[in-house]
């Protein structure tokens, strides 16, 4: 299959002031944000890529188009409603810090697979709905371009967290062991013999080893003995 570039959007305003914004309008990058989508841009500039999809929220779809300003094709930032944010409903706008104190923290921390959050949506729904549409717009991009084909998606913190989680084949439960800062960059190869998750939650580093390199195979996964890496 492709391989898929999974970026959580540069910080936003609501970052800074700590706020659950969920997926409240008008929340922006900041300046340091902005920074950050430049530097991510400039980390995947060397990689074709063959689409960039986004969340349709502000913050997403503003990080998305630094990374398409950055590509040496014309490409345009296609935005899925599969791929938004939670729906936190009555937490939505309200502080990480008050939050904290209600009874339904520790189950979102220990439990989050049982987890609707109050007039929202249950996490379970939310790790499905975004896995779903990862793993449609990637046998997609596949079928228009071959399997070395590489993409972008841009999402957020939780939704990341539950495509990383599917594919370490990890129970969503366990998806809090997982991070992903903003702005980082995390890479995933789904293949029918299962996915591989090839980097999580970078802020650094060339990822010019993702660029297609003449008529070389895509590198397999699930090697015997680890394979030769991404020079093979």
């Amino acid at each position: 299959m492709a391989t898929v570039v999974l970026v959580r959007h540069a910080r936003s305003t609501a970052n800074v002031s700590g706020v659950l914004t969920g997926r409240q309008r008008g929340v922006h990058l900041d300046d340091v944000g902005r920074e950050q989508a430049e530097r991510v841009a400039g980390r995947l500039a060397t990689v074709p890529l063959s689409a960039v999809v986004s969340s349709p929220l502000e913050r997403c779809r503003e990080t998305a188009a630094a990374i398409v300003r950055a590509q040496p094709d014309s490409l345009r930032v296609a935005t899925d409603k599969g791929l938004v944010e939670c729906d936190y409903g009555a937490w939505e706008g309200r502080t990480l810090k008050e939050l904290a104190r209600e009874k339904l923290w520790k189950a979102v921390q220990r439990h989050p697979a049982g987890v609707t959050f109050p007039e929202g949506e249950a996490m379970a729904a939310m790790a499905a709905r975004v896995v779903a549409a990862v793993r449609r717009h990637d046998a997609r991009v596949e079928a228009a371009h071959g399997p070395r084909a590489v993409w972008a998606c841009v999402t957020h913190g939780d939704p990341l967290k539950a495509v990383l989680a599917d594919a370490l084949g990890l129970h969503l439960d366990q998806f809090q062991r997982l991070h992903v800062d903003p702005a980082s960059v995390s890479v995933v190869r789904l293949t029918p013999e299962g996915s591989a998750v090839l980097q999580s939650n970078t802020h650094e580093g060339d990822l010019a080893w993702l660029a297609p390199r003449g008529r070389r195979r895509a590198p397999r996964t699930g090697v015997v003995g680890g394979g030769a890496g991404p020079s093979d």
